[in-house]
This record gives structure tokens, C-alpha cells and sequence, in this order.
């Protein structure tokens, strides 16, 4: 029995010890193909981008040559024209995830580590004749870190190792840059982004932007910094998104890939319920499977579950929600229900400008994988993406993920005896634990978005009710369009029916509770209730000033 590579992505160990393995590796056959001097890939977490990074370190690297670890594979088989580059390049792999420090001081001290421990790998070069006693002695800074490496010696590091490697070897080197994005993405989550991009920009400048001493770099992320953030004057970038047709089947596995596994491990017949859960992205028209979730659910037993939980933080997405307001309301209730919403996208992100454009958010959710793009369509204001949530893991992620951009994880507990409250009427329960929420997890700055922001907010912890309730969102019934209202599927349960108001000062909290209560019996939303013959509904005014509450309830029965 084949034993699943749960968490590994090193590629000669994966090869060495016999895990299940997918071959990828036309991936070397297509980079050399494309000529790209600079290549940049964005797929989303776990999509299998450091195993493939690392495949290609074993693949080009100069230290690796007397190795098979590609015997027998794809791109054994492509040719000589491909195999001559096997173990013919200095390498150099950096790996960039985990820095994050929350400040920029802690942040780049952590880089000086992790680039003096890239140095450590080229020890010979202290001693090499190629190289000047100066460029030495530079060697040396940078390989220490800490106090001896300079702000300047960092940022020239690696173009000057390139170029260290070049006159050792006479060989121009590689570079391969693994979650290039992740220290900006921090920088902005803690507050110190302008120091991370200068710092960041020139870091990369030197080592992409006109490097004689480079064979040719690539370099993987989640999301796609803008060009003028980060890249500008790099003319030689060839970008490959979520939506673009190159390696658009190398990152995660295939519907063949997939029904091969199922063959290999005995489980044909759970393909029908490994397709709902984790198949339904879109890479550049290749339709594509969850690699991590699809492992995790062969080593589980194929017990089907969310697997692709939310490790890595994705704060930007956090943040974006918060700026969505009632369109955004709107949009999440349409995808929860199955639908699409529509969209102009922006691959670049402009992080200075987050927040000035809805549209931004679902961009961001594309790339980080909680959307899929079903087709784009030309407009008369350019070129629009229709968006839908994937696959049936995602649909549990999504609400959940929503939800924690709400409250702290320590209140999910209490979130469902404020649910349990609603739905059975216990107004006084109710009000007391959505006071004790507003006023624990929601700032002053949220709270300043309006009401748009507390619909929201409601709106996603309702999402928790969907296995017993349908939940709309701004719909017409009866002579206007009610907030929220949530209807049972089960006629065991009371409906509910939510409108929410805006209270200028505290002492208005209870004059708009009740105006938001007498707005549900004057515009009779309880319409939609009894087209359905549902005859058991609570009704329920909530206004809200700041971190303040105030709800007012009734029942029709």
C-alpha cells in the first residue's frame, strides 16, 4: 500500500522513499521551453508550488548531477534536449513563508538569518581565487548576519551571490524564490509595509533587473504584487496566474491525475465524493483538483472533510471583508446559495489602494482559492469575471472563514448560544451575548463603516444556520426588502425575520430597535413567511450605536 506525502514537499525525499508520487515534471520540459528569463507563478496555499520549486533545485542543481532521482519520469523521456541541463546549474533556493515578525526590526533581522544561512551553503566561496579579498570580506558580513550585515549588504545579497557563483563557476546561476509575496503580505497585515516594499523592491532589483551573472529565475506566490510596488523597470517578467493557460495543470492534480489515484489506492468508488468536495478550480481553463485535500482524504481513510483549513492567516482577506459593506453583504449571500457574482478583475495588488474598490476583494479571493472563475465576458467597460465558489469544502470554509473575520475564536462558543436564543425566541438571551460580541470583537473602526457593516456582520454568523435555515439577505416581500430573514427547512423551526438601524447616540437605541421592529409589521416582510405556509416567525428590530445594542421582538404564531 503506497503511503501518502501528508505536509512533505521535498522532492528527493518524496522520490527516495517511495510515497505516492505524481509526476509534474513536464514542468522542466515547459520552463525551458518558454525561454523566460524572469517567471512568476501565483496559486494558492498548498497547491503543491514548494515541492515543485524544489524539484526544479534538484533537477538544475550542479550538486544533484550524479543523482537519478528522475529516472523513469516525464522528463526522462523528453529528450536530450531537456536532460542536458540536469545538474548543470549553480541553484540557489530561498524560501520566504515564515517571515513574519510583526514589526519591521524583528522582520529584518530574521531576513539577515535566513540569508546568512543561505550563505553557509556556499562556504567555498570564502576561498575561492575567483573572487577579490574585498568580495570576500562581503561574504563574510553577510554570512554572519546579525550586527556585521548592513541594510545595504542585505539588499544586494542575492544579486551579488549570483555573481559570486558566476566567476567560481563560470556557470550562471539559478534563482528560485518560494512565497516571494509572503514578507510584503505580513508588512501590511502589522503595519510597517513602507519599509518592507523600499527594502524589498531593491532586494529584488538587484538580482532580476538587468543581473548578467543569472541564468534565469523563478519565483512562486499567492497573490501578484503590482509591478509598480515591486517590479517596476523589470521588463523581462512573464507572469502566470490563476488564470493564465502556462502550467496550468502543474499546481494540484487533474481529474485524470485523480481517477489514476483512486485506481492505484483501490477507491474508484469514491471519486463521485472526492469530485463534490475538492474538484471545481479553474487554472487557465484546466480544471483542477485540491492536491493537499485530496492527500489528506486518502490518508483520512477517505473520510471527506474542510481540510484545507486557514493555517497560513491570509489577513488581507480579513481586512478586505471589512470594506465590503452591503454589496459585499449581498455577494456572499448569492455565492452561499450557489450563485455567481460578477466581477472586474485585478491581478495586480496595489496594497496602498486596498479598499478603494469592492471589486479588489473578489480579485483577492480568486487568487487565494476561495473562488473559481467560471468565464470572462467582454463589457463595454472592459473584461468581467463570473466567480463562484468551487467545491463543497470551500462552501464550509467560506462561511467560517467569513465568520472569523467577526469575532475571536474563543467566542464561537457563545455565537452559538446567541443563535440557539434567536431561533427560540429568548430576545432578552439574545441581545445580552450579540452585546458582549459587538463589544469584545468589533472596533470603533469597524463600526464607523455603518450599518452595511453590521449587516455584514450578522449576516455572516448566520451563515452558521445553514444546514437548518435558508438565509437571504436584502430580498423584496411584501412592500419592501427586508435585512435578513431565515427560513426554516424543517417546519419544526421558527423562521426569523432581522432589520437592522444606525442610532446616531445611545440615547436613540431603543426609539430605532422599535422602529426597526415596526418596519417588519408595516412593510409586512412576513409575506415571504407565509407564501411558504411557515406560520411561526420571530420578528426582531436590533439597532446598533458603536459597541452598543439594544433589540426589540416579537412572534407571529
Amino acid at each position: 500500500m503506497y503511503s501518502m506525502p501528508v505536509g512533505l514537499d521535498n522532492f528527493r525525499e518524496m522520490i527516495a522513499r517511495e510515497y505516492y508520487f505524481v509526476d509534474k515534471t513536464k514542468f522542466i520540459k515547459e520552463l525551458l521551453d518558454s525561454n523566460a528569463m524572469v517567471t512568476l507563478i501565483t496559486r494558492p496555499r498548498r497547491f503543491g508550488k514548494t515541492l515543485a520549486m524544489r524539484m526544479l533545485q534538484e533537477f538544475f542543481d550542479i550538486n544533484a548531477a550524479g543523482r537519478d532521482t528522475f529516472k523513469g519520469l516525464n522528463i526522462s523521456r523528453a529528450g536530450e534536449k531537456y536532460m542536458q541541463h540536469r545538474g548543470k546549474y549553480p541553484v540557489i533556493f530561498l524560501q520566504l513563508k515564515n517571515v513574519a515578525a510583526g514589526d519591521f526590526e524583528k522582520s529584518f533581522a530574521f531576513l539577515k538569518a535566513i540569508i546568512a544561512r543561505l550563505y553557509r551553503e556556499y562556504a567555498f566561496l570564502e576561498e575561492s581565487p575567483a573572487l577579490t579579498g574585498d568580495e570576500k570580506e562581503y561574504y563574510v558580513r553577510v554570512r554572519r548576519g546579525r550586527e556585521h550585515c548592513t541594510y545595504d549588504d542585505l539588499a544586494m545579497s542575492l544579486g551579488n551571490l549570483t555573481d559570486m557563483l558566476y566567476r567560481h563557476y563560470g556557470i550562471r546561476p539559478i534563482v528560485l524564490i518560494d512565497e516571494y509575496d509572503a514578507p510584503i503580505q505580513h508588512a501590511w497585515e502589522d503595519g510597517y509595509y513602507e519599509d518592507m516594499i523600499r527594502f524589498m523592491r531593491q532586494f529584488y532589483s538587484e538580482v532580476l533587473k538587468g543581473n548578467e551573472a543569472l541564468e534565469f529565475a523563478v519565483l512562486t506566490g499567492v497573490l501578484r504584487v503590482a509591478k509598480e510596488s515591486i517590479f517596476s523597470g523589470l521588463n523581462n517578467l512573464k507572469v502566470c496566474s490563476v488564470l493564465s493557460g502556462e502550467y496550468s495543470d502543474i499546481f494540484g492534480f487533474t481529474g485524470e491525475e485523480v481517477a489514476k489515484m483512486a485506481v492505484d489506492l483501490q477507491q474508484e468508488d469514491k471519486l463521485p465524493e472526492i469530485k463534490a468536495w475538492y474538484d471545481g478550480y479553474t487554472f487557465g481553463g484546466t480544471e483542477i483538483y485540491n492536491p493537499w485535500s485530496v492527500i489528506m482524504y486518502f490518508d483520512a481513510g477517505c473520510k471527506p472533510a474542510p481540510y484545507w483549513v486557514n493555517t497560513s492567516g491570509n489577513g488581507i482577506v480579513k481586512q478586505m471583508f471589512k470594506f465590503s459593506g452591503q454589496e459585499g453583504a449581498d455577494d456572499l449571500q448569492s455565492l452561499m446559495d450557489g450563485g455567481s457574482v460578477f466581477k472586474q478583475l485585478r491581478e495586480g495588488v496595489v496594497y496602498a489602494n486596498i479598499g478603494d474598490r469592492i471589486d479588489d476583494l473578489y480579485s483577492i479571493l480568486l487568487m487565494t482559492g476561495y473562488l473559481k472563475c467560471v468565464g470572462l465576458m467582454e463589457k463595454l467597460y472592459g473584461e468581467e469575471a463570473e466567480l463562484r465558489i468551487p467545491n463543497k469544502e470551500i462552501r464550509s470554509l467560506f462561511g467560517r472563514e467569513i465568520l472569523e473575520n467577526f469575532i475571536a475564536a474563543g467566542s464561537v462558543s457563545r455565537l452559538g448560544r446567541m443563535l440557539d436564543a434567536m431561533v427560540s425566541g429568548h430576545g432578552d438571551i439574545f441581545e445580552s451575548v450579540l452585546s458582549g460580541i459587538v463589544r469584545n470583537n468589533i472596533s470603533y473602526h469597524d463600526a464607523a463603516n455603518g450599518e452595511s457593516f453590521y449587516h455584514g456582520m450578522m449576516l455572516g454568523f448566520c451563515v452558521l444556520l445553514k444546514d437548518t435555515h435558508i438565509v437571504q439577505s436584502n430580498r423584496e416581500s411584501g412592500y419592501g426588502r427586508f435585512d435578513l430573514a431565515l427560513i426554516p427547512t424543517d417546519r419544526r423551526y421558527y423562521g426569523v425575520i432581522l432589520e437592522f438601524k444606525r442610532a446616531a447616540d445611545e440615547a436613540q437605541l431603543e426609539e430605532k430597535a422599535l422602529e426597526a421592529l415596526a418596519q417588519i409589521e408595516e412593510l409586512s416582510y412576513i409575506a415571504e413567511f407565509e407564501q411558504r405556509q411557515i406560520e411561526k416567525v420571530w420578528k426582531y428590530g436590533i439597532a446598533f450605536c458603536g459597541k452598543k445594542v439594544c433589540l426589540r421582538g416579537n412572534c407571529t404564531a
